[in-house]
C-alpha cells in the first residue's frame, strides 16, 4: 500500500496539485451551500411557514432545473471548448458566475423563495459546469497508470478543502452572537460569502499552472462555435463504434443518481423526518473528513482488486444506505450512516471518472466529459424529483407521517439498474474502441 501512495509524486506535481485545488475550491459550494446550509435556510427562512413536503419539492425542482440546463448545454459546450481549445476559458466563466451568485445570496430577504431558487440554480449551474471542464483536463495531466490515483487525489483534496471551510462556517454559526451577528440566518448568509470568495481564490492555480492540450485544428471566434457543433454531430455518428462508452454512460446515469441525490437531499431528508438542522451539520462534517483519506484508500482498493469491482462494492453499499435510511429513528444512526457514506462517496465518484477516462479518445475529452456530466446531471434531475414526488404521492394517499421515508427508498431501483448495466461494460473492449476512433 505504501508503494501506491508513493505515486503521489506524479509526473507533473505542479499541474496535478493545481488541478486538484479546483476540487478543493468548488467543494466548498457542495458542502457549505448545497448540502449543509442552503437546505435549512431555504426551508426555514425563504420558505417560512410552508409545509415541509412542499418545501422539499421546491428544493428538488431547483436542483433539477440547474441539472437540466447542464444536460442541454453540456455536450455542446464541451464540443465548442474542444474545437477552440477553450476548456479553461469555459471553466473560468462558470466559476465566476457560480462564485458571484453565491456571494449575492447574502442579499436575499426572508420569504423570497423564488429569488433564492433562481440564485441557487445559477450557483449550481456554475458548480456543475465548472466540474465538467475541470474533469476534461484530467486526461492531459495524467497517464493510464496513474489516472485512478490522480482522480481519487482530486476528490480527496476536495473533501478536505470543503470540510475545512465547512468546519469554519459551523463555528461562525454556533458562535454568531459572540461575533456580533444578529441571527442564524445572517450567519449562514455570511458563510455563503466565504464560499464564493474561497471558490474564486483557489481556482487561480489551475488557471495559471495547468496547460491545456491544444487541438491540432484549433479555431477561434464564430468558427469555434460552428466547429464545436460539427464535432458534436460527428461524435453522434461515430458513437456506434463506442458501444462500451454508451453502455457505461447509461449504467453511470442510474447509479450516480443515488449518490448525487444523497448529497443534495440528505439534510433536507433528515429535517423532514424530525432531526434538527444543528444536529445534522456534524454529519456533513463527518462525511467530509472520513471521505478525505477514504477516497485515496479507495483508489488503492481499485488498484488491488480492479476498478470495476471497487465500483460494484460502492454501489452495493449505497443500496444498503437506501434501504436502511427509512428506518432511522435516532441522530446516532444518522451519524453512522454518514461514516458509511464518507467511506464510499469519494471512491465511487473518482473511480467512475477514471474508468470513463480509459474509454474515451484523448482529443475529444471535453466533448465526452460533456456527455459524462450531461448524464450525471440528467440523473440528478430524476433522483430529487423521484424522492420529492414519491413523498407527495404517499402523503396524498394519507400516509404523510412516512412520506419522506418512503421517497428515499426509490433510490434502490436506480442503483440496481445501474449495477446490472455496469456488469456488461468491458474495459478492454472500450480501450480498443477509443483507439480505433482516435485513428
Amino acid at each position: 500500500m505504501f508503494s501506491f501512495f508513493k505515486k503521489l509524486k506524479f509526473k507533473n506535481n505542479r499541474e496535478i496539485w493545481s488541478w486538484a485545488l479546483y476540487d478543493w475550491a468548488n467543494s466548498a459550494y457542495t458542502t457549505s451551500v448545497m448540502t449543509a446550509f442552503f437546505p435549512p435556510l431555504f426551508k426555514n427562512y425563504w420558505n417560512s411557514g410552508v409545509d415541509a413536503v412542499e418545501s422539499t419539492a421546491r428544493l428538488a425542482n431547483a436542483n433539477s432545473i440547474s441539472s437540466l440546463i447542464v444536460v442541454l448545454l453540456g455536450p455542446i459546450l464541451g464540443s465548442i471548448a474542444d474545437s477552440g481549445s477553450a476548456r479553461k476559458k469555459f471553466l473560468l466563466y462558470f466559476t465566476f458566475m457560480g462564485s458571484l451568485v453565491t456571494v449575492a445570496m447574502y442579499f436575499i430577504s426572508q420569504g423570497n423563495w423564488q429569488i433564492a431558487s433562481v440564485m441557487y440554480i445559477l450557483g449550481s449551474l456554475g458548480f456543475k459546469g465548472g466540474i465538467m471542464f475541470s474533469d476534461s483536463l484530467i486526461k492531459g495531466i495524467s497517464r493510464d497508470d496513474d489516472v485512478d490515483l490522480v482522480s481519487t487525489f482530486g476528490y480527496s483534496i476536495g473533501y478536505l478543502g470543503g470540510g475545512l471551510l465547512l468546519a469554519a462556517n459551523v463555528l461562525v454559526l454556533l458562535n454568531y452572537e459572540k461575533l456580533g451577528i444578529p441571527d442564524e440566518a445572517m450567519a449562514i448568509k455570511i458563510n455563503f460569502v466565504s464560499v464564493g470568495i474561497w471558490w474564486a481564490v483557489f481556482t487561480i492555480p489551475l488557471l495559471l499552472n495547468v496547460k491545456e492540450q491544444k487541438n491540432e485544428k484549433t479555431v477561434s471566434g464564430f468558427n469555434m462555435i460552428t466547429g464545436g457543433f460539427s464535432q458534436l454531430f460527428n461524435t453522434f455518428r461515430e458513437i456506434k463504434h463506442l458501444k462500451m462508452v454508451s453502455l457505461f454512460l447509461l449504467a453511470y446515469w442510474f447509479y450516480i443518481d443515488a449518490v448525487d441525490t444523497v448529497i443534495v437531499m440528505a439534510v433536507d431528508y433528515g429535517m423532514s423526518i424530525g432531526f434538527k438542522d444543528t444536529d445534522l451539520i456534524p454529519a456533513i462534517l463527518i462525511v467530509q473528513f472520513v471521505a478525505f483519506p477514504a477516497a485515496l484508500g479507495y483508489g488503492y482498493l481499485g488498484s488491488r482488486i480492479g476498478v470495476k469491482k471497487a465500483i460494484f462494492i460502492a454501489i452495493t453499499v449505497y443500496l444498503f444506505v437506501a434501504i436502511w435510511a427509512p428506518f432511522m429513528v435516532t441522530i446516532r444512526e444518522f451519524y453512522i450512516l454518514a461514516v458509511i457514506v464518507g467511506l464510499f462517496q469519494g471512491g465511487i465518484q473518482a473511480l467512475s471518472r477514471s474508468f470513463f477516462t480509459r474509454l474515451i479518445p484523448e482529443n475529444k475529452a471535453g466533448e465526452f466529459f460533456g456527455f459524462y456530466n450531461m448524464l450525471t446531471k440528467f440523473a440528478a434531475i430524476l433522483g430529487p424529483q423521484l424522492v420529492g414526488w414519491v413523498g407527495i404521492f404517499v402523503k396524498y394517499l394519507g400516509y404523510g407521517h412516512i412520506a419522506s421515508r418512503v421517497g428515499i427508498v426509490s433510490l434502490s431501483l436506480l442503483l440496481l439498474t445501474g449495477a446490472i448495466l455496469f456488469y456488461f461494460v468491458d474495459e478492454e473492449k472500450g480501450r480498443k474502441e477509443a483507439e480505433y476512433l482516435s485513428g
